[in-house]
């Protein structure tokens, strides 16, 4: 088993980088403009790292994300993530992030405000557009105020923020008609 490395796998949405270390998931990559677009951001973010067969841990990593990327209804709460150099206020809001359901959004706003105090909204934003590790931290279900679709640092933007909303079926709450 290689305790440390990096992997690319197929997805509904085109092919996902992985990287992993001896405490948990490092980076998740979602898919550039083509694997070898992927391939190459994840040797720029992970040099250290060498591309190779996943161990176990991570394979099971990898179906669940698939899953997710399929339609499947997961939170991927049972994959581990190691934090290290992530700071702390990140940390809070990929936390609260994490708890968002499949199907379901909240705000920038709503973020902050579980954070104590609603005028972070803008940080974060910034915090989930940083974010190391979509779709396992799901960035794509926060929404700016009003339910506009904010923004999306991943290739594609808003448009593949759509996309993987529409893959999970997102509505605001429960109480209303689809976003799509």
């Amino acid at each position: 088993m290689n305790p440390t490395g990096f992997a690319l796998f197929s997805t509904a949405i085109g092919a996902c980088g992985i990287a992993w270390g001896p405490r948990g998931l490092v980076g998740v990559q979602l898919p550039e403009a083509g694997e070898v677009a992927t391939r190459a951001r994840m040797a720029r973010r992970f040099p250290a790292l060498v591309e190779c067969e996943p161990p176990s841990e991570v394979q099971r990593d990898i179906a669940s994300i698939r899953a997710l990327l399929d339609g499947e209804p997961l939170d991927l709460a049972e994959i581990e993530l190691d934090m290290e150099g992530v700071n702390d206020f990140q940390q809070r809001v990929y936390a609260i992030a994490r708890r968002i359901l499949p199907g379901r959004t909240r705000t920038y706003g709503e973020i902050a405000e579980e954070l104590g105090d609603k005028g972070l909204a803008r940080a974060v934003g910034q915090a989930l557009g940083l974010n190391p590790f979509a779709p396992v931290v799901p960035c794509h279900r926060v929404l700016a105020a009003g339910g506009k679709w904010g923004g999306f640092s991943a290739h594609g933007g808003a448009t593949s923020k759509l996309r993987m909303l529409a893959i999970e079926g997102a509505r605001p709450d429960s109480d209303t008609a689809p976003l799509f």
